[in-house]
């Protein structure tokens, strides 16, 4: 679709040998064309998200706390936050 929601038409511009050996193949078709387009997109999407999960995996992540470090912490904030409001 379109810019407004109706399909685009779009022009291109091949040589004529290739032009004339992809329409023998059926290559230029709208359905085949169409499928071509989704197909090159859906492994564009795939390829970008592995990349991002090995950028994410890269990613330097700290250890996981225990819940005693956890409850330690919670009680370090809030100790922080009450002398903040008594101030």
């Amino acid at each position: 679709m379109g810019i407004i929601g109706l399909p685009l038409t779009v022009q291109i511009t091949l040589p004529d040998q290739l032009a004339q050996e992809a329409a023998s193949a059926g290559l230029l078709s709208p359905v085949r064309l169409e499928k071509r387009l989704r197909d090159q997109l859906k492994d564009q999407r795939v390829d970008e998200l592995f990349s991002e999960m090995d950028r994410m995996a890269d990613v330097d992540t700290p250890a996981t706390m225990s819940p005693e470090e956890v409850a330690q912490e919670i009680a370090i904030m809030r100790a922080e936050r009450r002398a903040k409001n008594a101030s």
